[in-house]
């Protein structure tokens, strides 16, 4: 994992920095490499490969939201954090879908939180899920599975490359995708909320036109894990 810092401010930069190290120390962790760039022009030219990034929106130069775009642009994974102190920017920032937005000073208790459910994240987007089948094994990232399926016997795991019978059962498909961007709809459908276009009492629609059962005792419950998700996402 890469962390990218980019801030006209070296001051802020530099406690920043000190407290994204002090966040993995506090979680025990092996702090991940952090660059720190000053403009967007240095940043760009790099040739970043960024998994996370903060990113000031008023810097001499490219401001941070042609920045982002161009980010975006190149990755369309990269976790973009904006911070700023000027509000009057942040509808520019949304469209490019940036991930959260931290203001100035920096409030210690909210970068944490929040890159808390940034490497969920990231690590949910970059988990890679071995698919046994009778006659081989296939690699998938997590975020291309659409959805599993039990139908009698037989366990489909249905991803964007295309769909696999499964050797393994249910439950072990249940463990196996214990993220947060995952849900058990129905005893038949583990789905994957990434992929929901919507969904009703009885019904979830997944991308390439697949459908899930959702138990109605679920519909709650789902809803809510849904929304959240939805919210971990902006």
């Amino acid at each position: 994992m890469r962390i990218i810092i980019c801030d006209d401010d070296t001051t802020f930069s530099l406690e920043l920095k000190n407290e994204i190290l002090n966040f993995f120390k506090k979680k025990k962790s092996k702090a991940p490499e952090i660059s720190v760039f000053h403009n967007g022009e240095d940043l760009l030219s790099g040739q970043p490969n960024a998994d996370i990034v903060f990113l000031d929106i008023e810097m001499p130069g490219l401001d941070g939201i042609t920045v982002g775009r161009k980010l975006k642009a190149q990755n369309e994974n990269v976790i973009i954090f904006v911070v700023t102190s000027f509000l009057e920017y942040l509808d520019d920032a949304m469209r490019f879908h940036v991930f959260r937005y931290l203001s100035k000073p920096l409030d210690t208790g909210r970068l944490f939180k929040n890159l808390e459910d940034a490497l969920q994240l990231y690590y949910s987007s970059n988990t890679k899920i071995g698919i046994e089948t009778k006659t081989a094994c296939h690699t998938i990232l997590s975020t291309d599975i659409i959805c599993v399926e039990a139908l009698k016997r037989k366990v489909t795991v249905y991803t964007n490359q295309g769909n696999f019978e499964s050797i393994h059962s249910m439950a072990y498909w249940k463990n196996t995708l214990a993220m947060s961007c995952f849900y058990e709809t129905h005893r038949s459908f583990i789905v994957n909320m990434g992929h929901v276009s919507h969904f009703d009492h009885s019904l979830v629609y997944l991308s390439n036109d697949l459908k899930a059962y959702l138990t109605k005792r679920k519909y709650t419950k789902f809803k809510e894990n849904y929304l959240m998700y939805l919210e971990s996402m902006r």
